[in-house]
């Protein structure tokens, strides 16, 4: 029997890769000749950068950067196997777990440290980027991407321009001749499944900047700004963002990475899947076995877990999908193609215990569906 197995990240828990022995491990029980491929995968959020190192042996490289209210953090990015592809989270350098309750105020927050990554990574070698941008603390439209990379952002008096988001209501005019010319040579596919446009009713603004510490008066100042940023975009950069679909992810940092980068917007689990070549693995297999925290009506939108189930479809195999617990609507996933579903807790717990023996309740669940699924097969060849 051939498996693969392509878990995402038990998060608080195990790495994806650590999910995916945790599961051979409960295989190899039941199945000791079996023979397992272990592909980690993400949706494009957190963990996205440790699932693609560990699934195509790459490595992961430490770097501080400025921080979202200005102040260096360490964050890091991943060099994948081929030694050409950067795989960035927007949310290491400039994501909302960096940014204490008290100080939230997505008027100064910037994205500056994530243009410090992509340079970072450019000077390393990198020439393909697979950037992830969930989590984010901001709401500057990736101007300080931009100004990172070497951009210049002027108000009317040639000033450069403070970092946040409410100084692009003083933005008069941008330049890109300062920016790395080796970024001309790069490409780069950003993990995002926010639709949002760039500004209105539902933009960056007023459906994200309310979580990150925006009032009410501050969603409306930051949307003239963004308002203000798409103009001069146009004007001076010549593309139209103000209504791209996806240009309001991550507080507009997807506007940005279109305008000064031509970067691809691309649903993340489909693009982690690609870049994990998940699919070249499937053809031989018998079995797949994916595995995510919870399973609910919402794993059909953007997750993994049901891109995984769609992919494996198309070659006819059966799915297991493996949870620390099951949400509200959670028997919709069986029309994505999942076939069978088994929760890791094997007797009432606190989460904390089930987070702290994640590996053990991983492998014992696995067993016992591996179990059944052996028993099913005894019943077929009588």
């Amino acid at each position: 029997m051939r498996i693969v197995i392509a878990p995402q990240a038990l998060k608080g828990s195990l790495t994806a890769a650590e999910t995916g022995h945790a599961i051979a491990k409960g295989i190899h029980a039941v199945y000791t000749d079996a023979e397992l491929e272990i592909v980690p995968i993400a949706d494009g959020g957190e963990g996205t950068v440790q699932a693609l190192v560990d699934a195509t042996g790459g490595k992961i490289v430490q770097q501080t950067v400025t921080g979202p209210l200005g102040e260096p953090v360490r964050a890091f990015f991943g060099v994948l196997g081929d030694q050409r592809t950067a795989a960035i989270e927007m949310a290491a350098s400039s994501g909302l777990p960096l940014v204490p309750p008290e100080q939230r105020d997505p008027r100064i927050t910037t994205t500056y440290g994530v243009g410090e990554l992509m340079r970072a990574a450019l000077d390393y070698g990198c020439r393909h980027f697979i950037i992830g941008i969930g989590g984010s603390a901001t709401n500057d439209g990736g101007a300080g991407m931009a100004q990172a990379l070497g951009a210049s952002l002027t108000d009317a008096q040639g000033t450069e321009l403070a970092r946040g988001g409410a100084a692009l209501a003083r933005l008069a005019h941008i330049s890109t001749d300062g920016i790395d010319p080796h970024l001309r040579d790069c490409t780069f596919e950003v993990a995002s499944d926010v639709t949002n446009p760039l500004c209105g009713p539902s933009g960056a603004s007023a459906v994200y900047g309310p979580q990150k510490g925006a009032t009410p008066e501050m969603v409306s100042q930051l949307d003239a700004a963004l308002d203000n940023y798409a103009k001069i975009i146009e004007r001076d950069l010549h593309i139209s963002v103000y209504t791209l679909e996806g240009a309001g992810a991550a507080g507009g940092l997807g506007a940005g990475l279109i305008a000064f980068l031509q970067a691809k917007l691309r649903p993340g689990s489909r693009l982690i899947l690609e870049a994990v070549s998940l699919e070249e693995k499937l053809p031989n297999a018998d079995l797949v076995i994916t595995a995510e925290g919870q399973l609910d009506e919402q794993t059909a939108y953007g997750k993994s877990v049901g891109a995984v189930a769609r992919l494996a479809k198309h070659y006819n195999l059966p799915v297991i999908a493996l949870a620390g617990g099951l949400g509200e609507g959670y028997r919709a996933i069986y029309a994505l193609g999942i076939d069978a579903v088994a929760t890791l807790p094997d007797a009432p717990m606190p989460l904390s215990y089930a987070m702290e023996h994640a590996a053990r309740l991983t492998s014992d669940a696995t067993e016992r569906a591996l179990r059944l699924l052996k028993i099913g097969n005894l019943i077929k060849n009588r």
